[in-house]
């Protein structure tokens, strides 16, 4: 799916019963996107020279198995545009042993930082400022 990274639980990520705190799932969301991004051409300099800034709508978890302290996952990030303002990046972290651990679900947007709206064509408005969206594609 997409663009993947590797993580490794760290133990002070844990919670009091051992496993990873619910809030970690979306940090560990947020290492795959940026460094999607990154791997995309993004150049958040560039984007804050053009007034360009991609935001987060919504974002919904699914917990699927727990994580554990040492566990390792890799955290993919696969992007899906259609007509509208919105995009959504579908996200899976999965234990290097095929165990999928959580889906994470983001509606996200491409804010005219100048004039708070957001750009009609996401897609468009990432691509004017040089990210190839092709690298954040699902499959």
């Amino acid at each position: 799916m997409g663009f993947g990274t590797r993580i490794e639980v760290r133990g002070y990520e844990l919670d009091s019963l051992g496993h990873v705190n619910h809030a970690v799932y979306h940090q560990y969301a947020e290492v795959a996107r940026m460094k999607a991004f990154v791997a995309a051409g993004c150049e958040w300099d560039e984007l804050v020279r053009r007034r360009i800034g991609p935001v987060l709508l919504s974002t919904t978890v699914n917990f699927r198995s727990e994580l554990r302290g040492g566990d390792v996952v890799d955290a993919s990030c696969a992007a899906k545009f259609g007509t509208g303002k919105t995009f959504t990046l579908e996200q899976e972290i999965v234990k290097v042993d095929g165990t999928l651990s959580a889906e994470v679900y983001g509606v996200y947007g491409v804010m005219d930082l100048t004039a708070r709206k957001l750009f009609a064509d996401p897609r468009a408005a990432l691509a004017s400022a040089g990210v190839d969206v092709d690298v954040l594609l699902a499959g």
